[in-house]
């Protein structure tokens, strides 16, 4: 049961609405927490397992520490002034030991199901170059969907509570809950405890507001997954999966394809999640902020997949860039060379950390690594020339506050993206090289009729055109800090739901389904 299945928003949806108003205000996170349970079993079986072993342990672990600092601060009541120091290190040398621990543990369950299989082959690559004669078995098991999200908030959930952003929660099911909430369990957004234990306990009663606006956006997810990602999805499966048939024009319109599928499908997966949280009045933050109106690399993952970026600017970038070792660096280069550049290194030391682990995050395998890297060297080189090219433009006359300058950045920008999921497209490293060869010298326009025949059509492309200029229009609209959803609100009740019948019968009639079509399987449930 995936979040765009009939029997998800149809049948599963309307039955935990239905229980969740029958039971009164108390018990309805409970019933969210056993829906969520139901719908991980429907994914993951007997994997669930493992879920319910991290949440066990983020549980106990976070009381521990919770309990440690209780008994700090009567300890402290108590001491002489120079025994408080001994009492806080004591203490804060336990917690970092259960932290430790506790993140390790997590971890190994990540690393045996996702990076287990790759690291042996890693192994045996090298051990072969080495001339050793040994080779490792490749354990091949089924990973526990959505691992990787999960296993992100859990690790959130425990540095807060050792930084003491937070007491640990007290009630074992609403650690449950936060861990497992259905709609985000499999594909995000990575949630923060503090961001969301305002309302996922609130137990508010669903009204016909929530209700409504809930599925207006379920509504805009399907429409981007089904009518968008979907009818992309037999020509960038066949381009990527035999691309030394086709030319290098066609390879470039399949890189350009797949960037927009990946993003209907993740972002209209993020729509059906928050529009399916609104729904019982819980607000999850946003993944996406229009993306590819971006002017450089940065800006663009400002913008997409916004809470992993911020997870990693949090708990990876910043205890990087602010360790002893790193400090240590950076202070030498102040003093011998100044402060720009001990603030580059001290960037480019934290950046390659991030995007390293955002590398192997979505997967484990060399076309990953070098998408993380690819990006590294992008955002590395836009930080180390902001200077030279903002006194270039300004030799030049060139005003870059300009719309000009500003559609060239998006383009240059998209470019950029475009090269980017390629790789991260590609079945392997050496297939994405491949690809990006031949569309460097394989490149004419002669070949243009090639698009007609790997599986759409001119009525295809003519939906797709008109169906992403509705995207296109939504997406300006949401730029300009203009609420369409309010506005649609606000109309009579005949047009508001002329509205959505239209954007149901779009999705009914003009969908890819059905013969010849392959609808895309949830990209970043695998990751």
């Amino acid at each position: 049961m995936s979040y765009f299945d009939i029997l998800y928003f149809l049948v599963f949806v309307p039955i935990v609405v239905i229980v969740y108003n029958i039971f009164p205000k108390k018990i309805r996170p409970l019933i969210l927490c056993i829906a969520s349970l139901v719908f991980y079993l429907f994914y993951s079986k007997f994997l669930i397992v493992f879920l319910l072993l991290s949440i066990l342990s983020i549980y106990l672990s976070g009381r521990w520490m919770s309990s440690l600092d209780k008994k700090k601060e009567m300890a402290l009541e108590q001491a002489k002034k120079e025994e408080k120091k001994e009492i806080k290190e004591k203490v804060q040398k336990k917690k970092r030991w259960i932290l430790l621990g506790t993140i390790l543990f997590n971890v190994a369950f990540l690393f045996f199901f996702k990076y287990l299989g790759f690291f042996t082959r890693v192994t045996n690559q090298l051990l072969q170059v080495a001339h050793v004669d040994v080779c490792f078995k490749i354990i091949k098991c089924a990973a526990p969907i959505g691992i990787s999200f999960y296993t992100l908030q859990a690790i959130s959930y425990l540095v807060d509570v050792y930084h003491e952003k937070f007491v640990a929660e007290k009630k074992f099911f609403k650690v449950m809950l936060y861990l497992s909430f259905f709609p985000t369990i499999v594909e995000g957004p990575i949630t923060r405890f503090q961001e969301v234990s305002s309302t996922i306990y609130e137990g508010v009663r669903v009204s016909y507001h929530n209700f409504c606006f809930g599925y207006q956006r379920i509504l805009l997810g399907l429409f981007k997954k089904i009518v968008i990602a979907d009818r992309l999805n037999i020509f960038v499966k066949s381009t990527f999966d035999n691309f030394s048939i086709y030319s290098g024009m066609t390879l470039a319109c399949s890189a350009i394809f797949y960037t927009i599928l990946l993003y209907m499908e993740f972002s209209g997966t993020m729509d059906v999640v928050i529009g399916t949280a609104e729904i019982f009045g819980i607000q999850l933050p946003e993944n996406f902020r229009q993306p590819f109106f971006s002017k450089n690399i940065s800006e663009f993952w400002s913008r997409w997949h916004i809470t992993l970026g911020t997870w990693f600017k949090d708990y990876v970038f910043y205890p990087v860039s602010l360790s002893k070792p790193v400090k240590k660096i950076t202070t030498f280069i102040k003093q011998k060379k100044g402060i720009r550049l001990s603030s580059l290194v001290m960037g480019a030391i934290a950046l390659f950390a991030v995007w390293s682990l955002n590398g192997l995050w979505h997967g484990a395998g060399y076309h990953f690594l070098f998408f993380g890297y690819y990006h590294f060297t992008l955002i590395l080189l836009g930080n180390i020339f902001e200077p030279t090219i903002a006194k270039i433009c300004e030799k030049l006359k060139i005003d870059r506050k300009k719309k000009g300058y500003h559609a060239f950045q998006i383009v240059k920008t998209s470019i950029l993206v475009f090269i980017g999921e390629l790789f991260f497209r590609a079945n392997t490293l050496h297939e994405g090289f491949g690809m990006m060869k031949k569309i460097l010298t394989d490149f004419s326009w002669k070949d243009f009729g090639e698009l007609f025949t790997i599986g759409l059509d001119i009525k295809d492309y003519f939906l797709l055109g008109i169906s992403l200029l509705v995207i296109l229009g939504i997406s300006i609209l949401r730029e300009k800090k203009v609420s369409i959803r309010e506005k649609i609100a606000s109309k009579p009740i005949y047009l508001r739901w002329s509205i959505y019948y239209l954007l149901i019968l779009a999705i009914i009639i003009f969908g890819a389904y059905g013969t010849g079509y392959v609808p895309v399987a949830p990209i970043y449930a695998d990751f």
